[in-house]
């Protein structure tokens, strides 16, 4: 903490042309209550110069190591810090992070630093996927530092592809999850997790459907927690109008056919799978090829047939082919809760069922939730009624503690 009692932000700014993404990141950090040190490289300042670092963290930027040398700068921004966090990172800034190199103020930042250390890699898509890259990112997770998977999309001039810095909304939200977890390690690095989230809607016609009201915002806070705890994440996202957290792939599907198509793909190679999308039971039998219209006649009854089972199906296929792999199950219930629980985690078979109920302005759309997560055992966690990334973080703490060392 700073001496104002503000959680104490380094954000390091490397020379992208993503730096000026970085703005509204600091803009985001400094009005949430963080004192924030803006520490840009020598490069970054020919992208978006000093006095607007300054305007907008209300503080002077530290730009070299012969700055106020009487505060010692290159150690004591890093030894105060309880967090660094740098946006965007370059292929040559996590080169040299990775080789231990201080060369400049920042990269002196990143080996005095003793708190949570996180990368936003913004980059063309052949340096993020060349092999130096690679191992370099690989080493520093290793070495407990966070390094956020870059976003698709529109790059400098023509290109598109992987490696675009997320979105700075999303940027934020990662910072965040880090600090909350206050300076504890990344608990699930090297480790792949997917998620499923959202609601299926089983067309009727091109413009009706069956679903429900699933807004997806547990799948994303189960997303970014667990990003921000390390993870490789995969988030299968059905129908749900959220932006991509950063740092996650994301699938989007629509029907549950899609959905359990997407899971069993992405569940391959996965240590924890995660149900908490809302699937539909039934579809339609068929689906009208254009819309129906109304004739003055009573409509004609929509038959209906059963969906699978996405989450007996994971259960299943993790048996049968003898992985250890943790496979976690959501069920929305409005009446009998426990017992209604305790039944469904018996005929699916998945590790954990976190159970919750839903109606009367309770978890659909709501920025809060509680569940009951019930074992196998017998056991019962109970959390409390508080922000969905709370019971999220919970959730994975009951997952990292069965996962194979």
């Amino acid at each position: 903490m700073s001496d104002t009692g503000k959680p104490q932000v380094v954000l390091g700014v490397c020379g992208g042309i993503a730096a000026y993404k970085a703005c509204e990141l600091l803009r985001r950090l400094t009005e949430s209550g963080h004192a924030v040190r803006v520490v840009p490289t020598e490069e970054a300042l020919r992208f978006v110069g000093e006095p607007t670092w300054a305007a907008l963290s209300g503080r002077p930027v530290a730009t070299g190591v012969w700055d106020a040398v009487h505060e010692v700068p290159h150690v004591r921004i890093g030894q105060t810090a309880d967090l660094v966090f740098v946006a965007p990172a370059t292929a040559n800034l996590l080169a040299k992070a990775a080789a231990g190199l201080a060369d400049d103020l920042l990269t002196n930042t990143l080996l005095t630093a003793r708190c949570p250390v996180v990368f936003a890699p913004a980059m063309h898509t052949e340096m993020w996927e060349h092999p130096a890259t690679q191992a370099n990112v690989a080493t520093l997770r290793s070495r407990g530092a966070v390094v956020l998977d870059p976003a698709v999309g529109r790059l400098t001039g023509a290109d598109t592809g992987r490696g675009r810095l997320p979105d700075p909304a999303e940027l934020f939200e990662a910072a965040r999850m880090v600090l909350r977890r206050g300076g504890r390690a990344p608990d699930l690095a090297g480790r792949r997790v997917v998620i499923s989230a959202g609601g299926t809607r089983e067309a009727i016609d091109p413009v009706r459907f069956i679903g429900n009201h699933s807004s997806g915002k547990q799948g994303y806070a189960l997303a970014r927690t667990a990003a921000a705890r390390g993870a490789e994440v995969t988030l299968v996202a059905a129908n749900v109008a959220l932006p991509d957290p950063a740092g996650v792939r994301v699938v989007p599907v629509e029907s549950a056919l899609d959905l359990a198509d997407a899971m069993e793909a992405e569940r391959r190679g996965a240590d924890a799978v995660v149900m908490s999308a809302a699937v539909a039971d039934f579809r339609p039998a068929a689906s009208a090829a254009s819309k129906i219209k109304k004739d003055g006649s009573a409509p004609a009854p929509v038959e209906l047939v059963e969906n699978p089972d996405v989450l007996a199906g994971l259960v299943a296929s993790r048996d049968r082919e003898g992985l250890a792999q943790t496979v976690v199950g959501f069920a929305a219930e409005t009446d009998d809760v426990l017992a209604n629980g305790r039944a469904k985690l018996a005929r699916k078979g998945c590790d954990l069922l976190v159970v919750n109920q839903v109606g009367g302005g309770r978890a659909f759309g709501t920025e809060d939730n509680q569940a009951v997560v019930l074992g196998p055992d017998g056991t019962a966690v109970e959390i409390p009624r508080g922000p969905k990334e709370d019971l999220a973080d919970r959730v994975w703490d009951l997952v990292a503690e069965r996962l194979p060392d």
